[in-house]
């Protein structure tokens, strides 16, 4: 029988159970869309935490006291503002040195409050980070020197607490503590799921009087080009180590952070999309089930041709190419309602979707080798028929 004929008798055998081969692929058209849907979501997380990170600002280094790792708990720390002017002496400008201070605290006009992240910063901000404003002015070096009581707010900070209002020199309450608005941030969204828009900035030494403290959580350093970070980097740990006898203390770049978070969302989107492999092996069962059950309906078939000159291989050929027909029209359809439903999350939810081209490639072909795999078994079972057992079958 030659391969025409054979794909032909296959394709004529499913059209004759329609509803029973629908149902044999469902389980293949769910596994391939769950890998495609699974791995456009954790591409375009990874994609998503990229641009955030690289949307921060350019060759920051950013000095935290202990060891830097994902998940561990903060170190306390010991830095102060004595440590702008160190380690703007090693980076060679103070300008490229900006401080951080943050606590969680109630912001108040009238009766609209709403709970917001107070960051004490300085006035280097503007020049270390990407943070535009969208009208006003920034904090400058006079109003953290005299602790004035001015803020920036961010913009959905705005749309909460002033409505329509225009809060350029307006008072807002800061636990408690009035402060004048003198700027607002353009919208910027949120980075590691945190709002930034939901975020105000007041001067350092404000800050430090309103939380009750007199040190800084970090420091970030902008280092001149992006060929010095690398260098810089022991330069400001063994400054600070110097200060600090037997305190430790990390320097981390964006690309050890994105290094990081990159490596944890692919380990994720593996384990998910190993999970989602398994209604695939689930899928290929039914397929083996199903195409047993055919073998043994259409063993007077199978019997009668044999008996006409059928050979071995050729009853082989025609139940393995309908097995893989199976996986194969079930990877396609799999495919589309995965890539379909991947920009239909990416349109109705804020998690991002990107498909990478493989996903789909590697799913037709586990669909495909997952019709070998549990067809050869049938097929083989079919092929090795007794022609005059097989006619005398009921």
């Amino acid at each position: 029988m030659r391969a025409g004929e054979a794909f032909r008798v296959a394709l004529d055998a499913l059209r004759a159970n329609r509803l029973r081969s629908a149902l044999t692929m469902l389980g293949v058209v769910i596994g391939v869309a769950a890998v495609v849907i699974l791995v456009a979501l954790g591409s375009g997380a990874k994609q998503e935490v990229e641009d955030q990170v690289e949307g921060l600002g350019s060759n920051i280094i950013i000095v935290v006291p202990g060891k830097f790792e994902f998940g561990s708990a903060p170190s306390v720390s010991r830095l102060t503002l004595d440590d702008v002017d160190l380690l703007g002496r090693v980076v060679g400008d103070r300008d490229r040195v900006a401080v951080s201070v943050a606590s969680g605290e109630t912001v108040n006009v009238g009766r609209r409050e709403s709970f917001v992240t107070v960051n004490g910063v300085n006035e280097s901000v503007p020049n270390v980070f990407n943070r535009p404003l969208a009208r006003g002015d920034y904090i400058t070096a006079t109003d953290v020197d005299t602790r004035r009581r001015v803020v920036v707010l961010g913009s959905s900070v705005v749309r909460r607490l002033f409505r329509d209002v225009d809060p350029l020199g307006r008072q807002l309450s800061i636990a408690g503590v009035r402060f004048r608005v003198i700027g607002v941030f353009a919208k910027v969204g949120s980075t590691f799921g945190v709002d930034r828009d939901a975020e105000v900035h007041i001067p350092v030494t404000a800050a430090q009087r309103l939380f009750g403290v007199d040190r800084i959580d970090a420091l970030a350093v902008k280092a001149p080009t992006a060929d010095s970070v690398a260098a810089l980097q022991p330069k400001l740990v063994a400054a600070l180590a110097d200060r600090y006898e037997g305190e430790e203390f990390s320097a981390v770049t964006q690309t050890q952070i994105l290094g990081t978070i990159g490596r944890i969302l692919g380990l994720l989107t593996l384990v998910l999309s190993a999970i989602a492999a398994i209604s695939l092996l689930v899928g290929g069962v039914g397929v083996s089930n199903i195409m047993l059950v055919s073998v043994r309906e259409r063993t007077r078939e199978i019997g009668l041709r044999k008996a006409l000159g059928a050979r071995q291989r050729d009853i082989l050929l025609q139940f393995l190419i309908e097995a893989v027909l199976l996986c194969v029209v079930g990877g396609l359809l799999g495919i589309g309602v995965g890539v379909g439903s991947s920009y239909l999350v990416a349109a109705l939810s804020p998690l991002p979707a990107v498909i990478a081209w493989w996903s789909p490639v590697v799913a037709f072909g586990v669909s495909a080798a997952v019709g070998i795999f549990f067809g050869v078994a049938p097929a083989r079972r079919a092929g090795r028929l007794d022609p005059v057992v097989a006619l005398r079958s009921e």
